[in-house]
């Protein structure tokens, strides 16, 4: 009998134990959130020159997609926007279906990372961007924690203002980074070599400023240039 009452006494202080735990994580996930800036003006994002970060960030069917600068086979592109429902970001994506087939001829892998949740990574864009991308095998990535935009510095903290917009349009960001965190990231572009080396960057806080796909296919075709230069 006694037996069976300290068995019930540890199997309480274990539970007991794994709530705090948890209730501890969670805060502390919450409070990093909380200490993001208060606007894409204040983010500080990692330049030209700096070492890429390492990150977790799901695939369409919400597994784990682990983007590891140390063990690149290819130079890579990352290209962060803030989702489906945003007019500019469909813009930016059906414009780089021009250069985005030469770009892996040329050896590039290309990356689009996306404060949406996974299921709605394809599906949220307008119907003509999806006409724009089909069969062209874009790698979309859902960085609704915010993972990529994190460890990048250009995750920001949005006022209430956006989320009374979407609603107002009848956009879905349940389960977005606006929805989970009241957060989104500063659109972004980074070529990352296959020493794990940031080469190119450019961020705007202006959201609806971005990279010209002719810029990008340039500064990708000058990394590999010099590539070719060095190995002569």
């Amino acid at each position: 009998m006694r037996f069976s009452r300290n068995i019930v006494y540890l199997t309480f202080l274990v539970l007991l134990f794994g709530t705090f735990v948890l209730s501890y994580s969670n805060r502390v996930v919450s409070a990093d959130y909380a200490a993001l800036p208060a606007s894409a003006e204040e983010t500080t994002p990692l330049n030209t020159g700096d070492r890429a970060p390492a990150f977790t960030v799901r695939t369409v069917d919400g597994k784990p997609f682990v983007f590891d600068p140390g063990n690149l086979k290819r130079p890579t592109i990352l290209i962060s926007f803030r989702g489906g429902w945003c007019p500019f970001c469909n813009m930016q994506l059906a414009a780089l279906h021009t250069v985005i087939p030469e770009l892996r001829e040329n050896g590039f892998d290309v990356l689009f990372l996306s404060n949406d949740r996974p299921e709605l990574l394809y599906s949220s864009l307008k119907r003509e961007t999806q006409e724009s991308i089909d069969g062209l095998d874009y790698v979309i990535l859902s960085d609704a924690d915010l993972s990529a935009a994190m460890a990048l510095g250009t995750a920001f903290r949005t006022d209430k203002g956006q989320i009374e917009r979407l609603e107002r349009k009848g956009r879905d960001y349940e389960g977005s980074s606006i929805g989970k965190h009241n957060a989104l990231a500063v659109p972004s572009v980074y070529v990352v070599n296959r020493s794990g080396e940031i080469v190119f960057d450019f961020v705007n806080p202006n959201y609806k400023i971005r990279l010209p796909a002719e810029d990008l296919l340039a500064a990708a075709n000058k990394l590999m240039n010099k590539t070719d230069q060095v190995s002569q």
